[in-house]
């Protein structure tokens, strides 16, 4: 029994491996999207080089969110998720040879993870206490010992093992694990424009991790569950330039607990609890569930 348990467990681990190693051919992240102090999505890219995305001007429009970041047009509510709606999404991209790596579980847990431990950290990757680097890793490891809000599971992993650790603790192993990312069908350096919903396949889950990828030397991950209902869908995206996008959303039901300066109350316009929010998953996120049954909402 136990040695079955293990070959499941290094089986799942695989799963999200080959997933990852996909993941590095196509666009990139930017941090945490959800909940907190609403600075997730400002949250400083210094490690790699795509500190500063550009917006492509070919593709800018009169009618954008000018003084906005375009990084955090990513934000709309469940009445828009509806084939045949078209919205404005900025997807980034990103260069594997310059992003942070995957570290094995014995070389992450060599060093410590921890805010109070930062200036020793800053010396081991040879980052100046006023580096722009540092700053990243500060923000990263402040977010990560942040306080959870209410219904909400967090941790972060420092590797895959540690990842699968967490995801057992919240959805267990009675079926199979099911891992899913965004993926871009097409190779554009467009990474904001308009796009159409041209078809959405809910994902039933009673439960989901969602993980998402925070600057640090190494690949670290976010990963939350919430108790507050959530839906999930994978939707097919049309770009206006041809891009073709298979991107995964997260509807969230219930943001009554979410903080009053969440960006995506900016981007929309409401307030926390008066109405869902969904957002778009970047290509180095995952979502991890127990493998059920799609239904087909193209006609949504």
């Amino acid at each position: 029994m136990h040695a079955s348990r293990n070959m499941g467990q290094k089986y799942k681990l695989w799963i999200i491996f080959l997933h990852l190693l996909i993941i590095t051919c196509s666009s990139g992240s930017r941090g945490r999207e959800l909940v907190g102090s609403g600075t997730e999505n400002k949250i400083l890219e210094a490690i790699s080089d795509e500190n500063h995305p550009t917006l492509h001007t070919e593709h800018e429009h009169e009618h954008v969110h000018s003084h906005m970041d375009p990084s955090v047009m990513v934000f709309f509510t469940f009445k828009d998720l509806k084939v045949g709606k078209t919205m404005e999404v900025y997807f980034p991209k990103r260069d594997p040879a310059t992003s942070p790596k995957l570290w094995p579980r014995e070389e992450a847990d060599s060093l410590p993870f921890s805010l109070n431990q930062l200036p020793n950290l800053l010396k081991v990757f040879s980052y100046s206490p006023s580096s722009p680097q540092a700053k990243a890793m500060e923000d990263t490891l402040r977010e990560c010992e942040s306080k959870p809000i209410k219904g909400e599971e967090k941790f972060c992993a420092t590797s895959l093992e540690s990842m699968l650790d967490f995801t057992q603790t919240i959805l267990g192993f009675t079926h199979d694990l099911q891992v899913f990312t965004t993926s871009h069908q097409t190779k554009s350096s467009v990474t904001f424009q308009n796009y159409t919903l041209e078809n959405i396949v809910e994902i039933p889950a009673s439960k989901m991790v969602a993980c998402h990828t925070m600057p640090y030397p190494y690949t670290v991950f976010y990963c939350h569950s919430q108790e507050s209902e959530n839906k999930i869908y994978r939707v097919g995206l049309g770009g206006e330039n041809g891009d073709r996008v298979e991107a995964m959303v997260v509807c969230h039901m219930d943001t009554s607990q979410w903080g009053h300066s969440h960006v995506s109350f900016q981007v929309l316009k409401v307030e926390p609890g008066t109405t869902s929010v969904c957002h778009f998953f970047p290509a180095d996120n995952l979502i991890l569930v127990q493998k059920l049954q799609q239904h087909s909402l193209a006609t949504m």
